[in-house]
């Protein structure tokens, strides 16, 4: 595998974040840079760490994880996607309550968004890869992206937060689906 291929797999594993990046931009509206940098350092950090994670404890972690990974990632993104658009419909327009910032809600996004990159480690694990220089590779372009997304997502404030709040939602609830697919 050679810089190119790691490159692609960096911008495919990177996708679900910065979807998930996307959404909370159309969202934040205290706190831009902190929270678009928050966002995608926990991003970047989870995607570096599960290759790492997955390269190191392939089998064991494969046969364990492989058969829950899409369920894990629809519950979380689900339920995420069912908070904001109940937030949106019901709640009134305060940031705290639709901005996905908290170190919980982080941690959450994070997990549900790498748990591809835990499955491309334990695959990475069976080429000729240098796996801290490919991990730092997908952290990298993760961190990026989720932090392109985030202020691009932001771009999209003008229209009403009602229907950019569902907006993101729906998105969180197509990951969710796409996940189980």
């Amino acid at each position: 595998m050679n810089l190119i291929d790691v490159i692609f797999l960096a911008f495919a594993l990177s996708i679900d974040a910065m979807a998930v990046s996307f959404s909370n931009g159309l969202l934040c509206v205290k706190n831009k840079r902190k929270n678009a940098f928050l966002l995608a350092l926990f991003a970047g950090f989870f995607q570096f760490l599960m290759p790492l994670i997955g390269y190191f404890f392939a089998n064991l972690i494969y046969t364990y994880v492989k058969p829950y990974s899409s369920i894990i990632a629809f519950i979380i993104f689900l339920a995420l996607g069912l908070k904001f658009l109940y937030d949106a419909l019901f709640k009134g327009d305060t940031e705290d309550s639709i901005c996905c910032i908290s170190l919980k809600c982080l941690f959450a996004l994070a997990f549900a968004t790498s748990i591809d990159a835990l499955a491309a480690g334990v695959n990475l694990r069976f080429l000729n890869v240098d796996i801290f220089f490919s991990s730092l590779i997908i952290g990298l372009v993760t961190f990026l992206n989720a932090l392109l997304g985030f202020y691009l997502g932001h771009l999209f404030k003008r229209f009403p937060s009602k229907y950019l709040e569902i907006f993101a939602s729906l998105l969180l609830i197509f990951l969710a689906v796409k996940s189980v697919l």
